[in-house]
């Protein structure tokens, strides 16, 4: 079992600066950071950009991954990204794992435009993830489709990526199972919405039957987003407990946000070191 920790970019940099710095020194392996125009609880509280927010966690660390939790097309164009993902993995040294997601509805509108169906998300999802596949790959891209377009794409030659950034891919549906199959690294779930955490390791459950029956014996990296019902740091019990059921169900990888002072995610970050110094070494 690999273990992550999400830190949202809500902090200014001097005081995120150390909580990055220190989750590499506690031993995680991949740390991540939301990229969403906000979050729901959140709004009104301050949220910085994602891509600067990694960079400048590149330049303060030297071994942990870094990631997206998760780009999505709602607000985000395949080449534009593209630039931003080279440069990232640049100044990371190649540590960086995209995170790509079909995208949540809280910013899917917040630009203005339709308030598309979950079919045409994922519609929008699968040319996303094939166009932004092309452009790291290729130097000179051309792609008409729905809903994005590029005309000579440019990824100087370079730039071109052989083997590509890794895609983690967030993924639910029968169809972007089959994406993310398809295109990515890994497969990551937060599972669904659930105040029960039965309940929601139930669905967590069925889910990674689902992704079963796609891969076909196939090995793939499966990274559970662990707090959605209930915060997995909220002790080294009930932390021990999640991770032992995501590893039966054959999770690689496990991700926890980082503490915050109060509201969502709300802990304490003594009991954040417990886990990490005590706990987490147990259960690799």
């Amino acid at each position: 079992m690999r273990f992550g920790i999400t830190i949202l970019p809500e902090y200014r940099w001097k005081d995120a600066a150390p909580l990055w710095r220190r989750a590499e020194e506690l031993g995680f392996v991949h740390a991540w950071t939301y990229d969403h125009l906000t979050w729901s609880g959140l709004q009104d509280s301050p949220w910085f950009g994602t891509t600067p927010t990694l960079t400048a966690a590149a330049m303060v660390t030297s071994t942990i991954k870094l990631g997206t939790f998760v780009t999505s097309p709602n607000f985000r164009h395949p080449l534009a990204l593209t630039r931003d993902i080279l440069a990232i993995d640049d100044v990371s040294d190649g540590r960086f794992l995209c995170g790509i997601g079909s995208g949540g509805s809280l910013d899917a509108t917040i630009q203005g435009g339709p308030d598309l169906t979950p079919r045409q998300k994922v519609d929008r999802f699968a040319e996303f993830v094939e166009l932004l596949d092309k452009l790291l790959t290729t130097d000179g891209v051309d792609f008409k489709g729905e809903y994005f377009e590029t005309r000579n794409g440019r990824t100087l030659p370079g730039c071109v990526q052989q083997p590509r950034v890794p895609f983690i891919m967030a993924a639910n549906g029968p169809r972007s199972l089959r994406l993310a199959v398809q295109y990515g690294a890994g497969w990551v779930t937060t599972g669904p919405k659930s105040p029960d955490f039965e309940t929601w390791f139930a669905a967590v459950t069925d889910l990674s039957h689902r992704l079963d029956d796609v891969l076909e014996g196939r090995p793939f990296d499966r990274y559970l987003a662990l707090d959605s019902a209930r915060y997995s740091l909220s002790s080294p019990d009930a932390f021990e407990d999640v991770v032992s059921r995501a590893a039966a169900l054959g999770f690689t990888d496990v991700i926890s946000h980082w503490p915050r002072a109060e509201g969502v995610y709300a802990g304490s970050e003594a009991v954040l070191e417990q886990i990490a110094t005590d706990v987490i070494p147990r259960l690799r």
